[in-house]
């Protein structure tokens, strides 16, 4: 097994795990979720999954391209850790495809995923995706070429109504650093990484996670979602089933229409042992999660996902056969669950812990308001505490 020695800042590790911990969630407000998350309902309750961030928040008042407001960050997911340089069977799939998710092809080609997958803002794509390169060749011996290093999966969503994106804020020291940092149990939500100044059905959106883990009749298989939503209108907006945007239609962004455009991209790991075709299966259940919430991949919208595998460790073989283990397909009901729920709550978890935030030109955008979201669960009889 090949591994690269990476320093570990324990501080900042610990420091964003009790962050995260004194912050409610969407269930400490009695929201109702199918199925039973993992102990941290976080993507990173899949085995050796890790996530690092990034924030960027700088400066106030009227937008000065390259100087400010900034209101963006980066996102890095490790399929297997940052110490690790093994692949993992992927797959993805775009609900509408106004957006970007680089080195796809080589996903596609491969069936495969060697790189960690970084999230971003739209015009930031191209610093990250060399940065990734970079970071790996300062930590790996030669500088031969390699599908998995210099073929990197970056996504993005646009954050301009709140960031001066084309003041190109992101730089390779952030991207560093967000890898760098990159940990597993609890995460941090809402205004952090490249979620920073993401719009979620015209409240404050960002970054949001949650997990599935299966009973032992059904395998006993663990799913992780991680989303960076940007995406939706209000009126569409339903959350445990209720209308929440036709109930609570105030608190609009000024000079932000109510449609559905933006995007999101959403990562989705398991430990369950499945093959490429099997997860392009998996990955295509995400839309069923967004589409519970309200969105409709509009016209505008870039809604793109990606799945992974953690089983299977003998895909790294490259001079013996590789003895692979495979989930009938017959078994695979459950994961579609666990795929589509833990992608709704992941989205509601970042609608819960983002913050109202003002940015460029003044502009705001308010979080969702925790009392008058649970007295519109409670009316429709939705609330469960």
């Amino acid at each position: 097994m090949k591994s690269i020695s990476i320093l570990f800042i324990g501080l900042v590790s610990l420091t964003l795990s009790f962050a995260q911990q004194s912050k409610p969630r969407a269930r400490d407000l009695g929201i109702p979720f199918e199925g039973t998350p993992g102990k941290f309902n976080a993507i990173t309750d899949v085995a050796g999954v890790e996530v690092g961030y990034k924030t960027l928040i700088e400066g106030s008042g009227k937008l000065v391209v390259g100087k400010g407001p900034v209101r963006t960050g980066v996102t890095a997911i490790f399929p297997k850790g940052k110490g690790s340089l093994d692949r993992v069977f992927a797959a993805w799939h775009t609900l509408n495809g106004n957006g970007e998710m680089t080195g796809t092809t080589w996903v596609d080609e491969s069936g495969c995923l060697g790189s960690p997958v970084l999230i971003t803002n739209t015009h930031s794509v191209g610093i990250v995706r060399d940065a990734v390169i970079e970071w790996y060749m300062t930590k790996v011996k030669g500088s031969e070429y390699s599908g998995d290093i210099s073929l990197p999966v970056v996504a993005e969503t646009w954050d301009g109504f709140l960031n001066d994106i084309n003041g190109f804020h992101v730089k390779k020291e952030h991207v560093f650093e967000a890898m760098n940092n990159a940990s597993s149990g609890f995460l941090q939500e809402g205004n952090v990484g490249g979620g920073t100044g993401m719009i979620v059905h015209n409240f404050k959106g960002g970054t949001g996670t949650s997990s599935r883990k299966l009973s032992e009749k059904e395998g006993g298989y663990t799913v992780g979602v991680l989303v960076q939503a940007n995406y939706g209108s209000r009126e569409l907006l339903t959350i445990a089933g209720v209308p929440v945007g036709k109930e609570i239609t105030d608190l609009m962004p000024v000079e932000k229409k109510d449609t559905d455009q933006g995007s999101i991209i959403v990562v989705v790991a398991t430990d369950a042992p499945l093959l490429p075709h099997q997860l392009e299966r998996i990955v295509k259940r995400v839309s069923l999660g967004i589409g519970v919430m309200g969105g409709r991949g509009g016209n505008s919208s870039g809604d793109i996902f990606i799945a992974f595998s953690t089983a299977n460790p003998e895909i790294n073989k490259d001079t013996e056969l590789a003895n692979l283990t495979m989930l009938p397909n017959e078994q695979i009901n459950p994961l579609f669950v666990a795929t589509a729920s833990a992608t709704e709550e992941a989205i509601v978890n970042a609608m819960i812990a983002a913050e109202t935030m003002e940015g460029v030109d003044g502009h705001k955008v308010y979080a969702i308001p925790h009392d008058r979201l649970i007295s519109v669960l409670k009316k429709y009889g939705r609330f469960r505490k």
